[in-house]
């Protein structure tokens, strides 16, 4: 008679359930990522498409007269706008728009209104202090423009 001492270890079912909590944490991922709504084409793709083949447009037109100047002066907490000499003697409609890309509640709009010189100085000190787009959007002789910079407001 053989007197074997056996030992219980743990070893081999901890080892199992590794291997079985992992393939668990796997089929988990894949079942979240298949069910996940991937929309990579929007409905409108062709009118969002013209849309930006006319955006491209109105900034060839905006270099071909000159660029726009949107400077910051931080002593006086002031932008100017400067429309080029290519616009003068022209009547010119459109908006400024400030845009936050931190925070879209302190995004907002106004109009464009250049004086005789073509320029336009705005009061940035009721701005919050961060990083800003400025995009103008702006008509003149019926042909459309754009101009966007980006700013730090210290």
């Amino acid at each position: 008679m053989s007197t074997e001492n056996k030992t219980f270890t743990l070893w081999p079912y901890a080892i199992i359930a590794a291997i079985v909590l992992f393939a668990g944490y796997i089929i988990f991922f894949v079942v979240k990522a298949m069910n996940q709504d991937v929309d990579l084409v929007s409905k409108d793709y062709y009118a969002q498409e013209i849309a930006y083949q006319d955006h491209i447009n109105k900034l060839g037109r905006t270099i071909a007269v000159g660029e726009v100047g949107i400077t910051y002066n931080q002593e006086g907490k002031t932008i100017l706008l400067q429309l080029p000499e290519g616009y003068k003697d022209q009547k010119i409609y459109g908006q400024i728009e400030f845009f936050r890309p931190s925070d879209d509640a302190l995004d907002f709009k106004m109009p464009l209104q250049p004086g005789r010189d073509l320029s336009q100085l705005i009061q940035a000190d009721t701005l919050q202090p961060g990083r800003w787009k400025v995009r103008v959007n702006f008509s003149a002789n019926n042909e459309t423009f754009y101009a966007e910079k980006a700013l730090t407001i210290e």
